[in-house]
């Protein structure tokens, strides 16, 4: 069987955790990849002949226009991005609105909102020089906190709203793009086993309360669970599909607890 991603050329932002795990699985796939951001030295990336780490800082304009014009001078095109790159802002201050900083704010909305346009920019110009019909894919990193709030263990509203602004662009995008052949889709993973979920890794009650909400994984997501309906969304089996929204959380948004 022909792999997923032979001929392909991917960029993904962000070198551990969702990012890493789904640049393992697309190499494995046949794809050729860039793994843009900071930081790249991640023991969980191995880069070779079909792994490529490229050192920037993605909330600046002319870094990101550099990790798309990477792929196409080291692979010769660029077929899809998958903007993983972002963070929790609790060490910066975020919070509930009433105590959140505005550097909290700031933070959390540079990287989780500005690099993704900035990326997304940068890998559109050069995915409409591509021949169509289908020029290309998109898939951005929402979360289950954006339409499903949970105010007792996660009240960081900067990084909810960041989301939310995540899923409104991905779909303003999906439905200008379509006609040129460029597909926009994103993942809203539950709480997920990374390094930016390590608070809630070492605290019993968060650990207890994701076991309920999360029943189909009891627990934790693993990564690759992300990582997995991403590449899904940026293979040609999702030819067709764009403006979805597509949650990976494991039965948070359906559960009570």
């Amino acid at each position: 069987m022909r792999p997923r991603f032979e001929g392909k050329v991917l960029l993904i932002t962000g070198a551990t955790g969702i990012g890493a795990a789904a640049a393992r699985l697309a190499a494995a796939e046949g794809a050729r990849v860039v793994v843009a951001g900071l930081p790249v030295e991640s023991p969980e990336i191995r880069a070779g002949e079909r792994v490529e780490c490229f050192y920037c800082d993605l909330t600046q304009a002319p870094e990101a226009e550099a990790a798309a014009a990477r792929c196409v001078e080291r692979f010769g095109r660029l077929d899809g991005l998958f903007n993983v790159a972002g963070i929790s802002g609790r060490r910066f201050g975020d919070g509930p609105v009433h105590e959140c900083t505005e550097e909290g704010w700031d933070a959390v909305m540079a990287a989780n909102v500005k690099t993704m346009f900035l990326t997304s920019r940068a890998a559109i110009r050069r995915m409409l020089d591509l021949p169509g019909p289908l020029r290309g894919a998109i898939v951005n990193m929402a979360s289950v906190l954006a339409e499903s709030p949970e105010p007792r263990h996660f009240a960081t509203h900067a990084y909810a709203a960041s989301k939310g602004a995540v899923i409104a662009l991905t779909r303003a995008m999906a439905a200008y793009y379509a006609p040129r052949g460029i597909r926009v889709n994103a993942v809203a993973p539950g709480l997920a086993r990374t390094p930016m979920s390590r608070r809630a890794q070492q605290d019993a009650e968060i650990l207890g309360y994701v076991r309920s909400k999360q029943p189909l994984a009891g627990g934790l997501l693993e990564p690759e669970e992300a990582a997995r309906a991403a590449l899904f969304l940026l293979s040609d089996e999702a030819r067709y599909i764009t403006g979805e929204i597509l949650g990976v959380d494991a039965g948070w948004t359906v559960t009570s607890v």
